[in-house]
């Protein structure tokens, strides 16, 4: 574990050097491109009796540079272009106005975005236990009707329609099907819902919501991008595998609960699927779940990383003012490659310490297993 750490710690430290030296790059890069522009379009700026805000000397101007290099008309064009972004950054850029203010990762910036930064961890670390919940739940649901012998609901259906009548169930058996339907429509939408991107949601009820508060970001980050259900299926995989294993054979035999029906003496209740942390006492569920979430931990981190870019994509494509992505793009527009660089590494160390966290849990669940603890 200590290797790991210490791989951990010296990633982050390479990366964090490869940032300070792209920042002192792009800094210097800046300085030196504004330079190279100003002088180059300086002189003729300069040029006494000529005004380049008037269309009548700018043609003025055009025709005697065509005249003076006649064979050069693009550069020509492109000189009467650089003049006129020189003139136009006179007026709109901060570091060329007198008494503006400091442009660029000021302490001011920095507390600005240190509260967006605290905002984002709290959405990431709350939408991350949620469907690390969920998916485990969804996952053992799964299981425990695939243990019922129950298939979807369409086989289901198909399964009550095309079995004969028999005396007066015939209502009975339009009353299933209907129902079945109904579910199985319902769960239809509810797929599509969840493996839609996070955007297309998200313009879907931004008229309706509030679609900056911190609950709308935590609900379109836990339902959106199909996160709950890939990890869901990853989760009842891992369980199905368990259960081909010779222990659960073994565990049936000391007379450990077999039972998979809901609610039934020694069966599974829907309370112990949905509770934490879940326990299914006397029964061999137990050892399944505590053997497939021990192989589930590590996917954590994997599932970490859609997150973050999931939100990103949210916070960007929705224009979610005041939040730390939206920040991210405004300031690539503006290219404040400082502030740029500062929110990226912030996310990166996000990824890292997550990284960190689910590596030291899953290495202490390993030494509890090992009964070295």
């Amino acid at each position: 574990m200590q290797g790991k750490i210490a791989e951990h710690i010296g990633s982050l430290a390479f990366v964090a050097l490869v940032f300070a030296v792209l920042l002192v790059y792009l800094k210097h890069l800046e300085a030196a491109d504004r330079q190279a522009r100003a002088q180059a379009v300086a002189p003729y700026v300069s040029i006494p009796g000529i005004d380049f805000g008037n269309p009548r000397d700018r043609a003025l101007f055009n025709e005697a540079l065509n005249l003076f290099r006649p064979a050069s008309p693009a550069a020509n064009d492109s000189l009467i272009s650089a003049i006129e972004s020189y003139r136009q950054s006179r007026f709109t850029d901060p570091n060329l106005k007198t008494g503006a203010a400091e442009r660029g990762l000021t302490w001011h910036v920095a507390g600005k975005l240190t509260v967006m930064y605290l905002q984002f961890v709290l959405v990431f670390g709350i939408v991350l236990g949620l469907t690390f919940y969920g998916a485990q739940s969804l996952g053992i649901y799964r299981f425990v009707r695939m243990k019922q012998g129950r298939g979807s609901y369409v086989e289901e259906f198909l399964q009550l329609v095309s079995r004969p009548n028999v005396g007066g169930e015939h209502l009975i058996r339009i009353r299933k099907a209907s129902f079945l339907l109904v579910k199985g429509f319902l769960k239809g939408v509810a797929y599509a819902i969840l493996f839609s991107p996070a955007y297309v949601i998200g313009y879907s009820f931004k008229a309706s919501f509030e679609t900056n508060s911190l609950l709308f970001m935590i609900l379109l980050g836990v339902v959106s991008n199909g996160l709950l259900v890939n990890y869901a299926n990853k989760f009842y995989t891992l369980l199905a595998t368990e259960n081909r294993k010779g222990y659960v054979e073994t565990a049936l035999v000391k007379n450990l609960g077999g039972e998979f029906f809901w609610n039934a003496p020694g069966g599974i209740t829907y309370r112990s699927i949905l509770s934490l942390p879940r326990h299914f006492p006397g029964h061999v569920l137990q050892h399944i779940y505590l053997n497939a979430r021990h192989q589930y931990f590590p996917t954590l981190k994997e599932q970490a990383s859609f997150l973050i870019t999931g939100l990103i994509i949210i916070e960007m494509a929705l224009n979610i003012q005041g939040h730390l992505c939206y920040e991210l793009l405004q300031n690539i527009l503006y290219r404040q490659y400082d502030i740029v660089l500062t929110i990226l590494f912030a996310i990166f160390l996000l990824v890292k310490v997550t990284d960190i966290l689910v590596d030291v849990r899953h290495h202490r669940e390993e030494l509890r297993y090992e009964n070295r603890n």
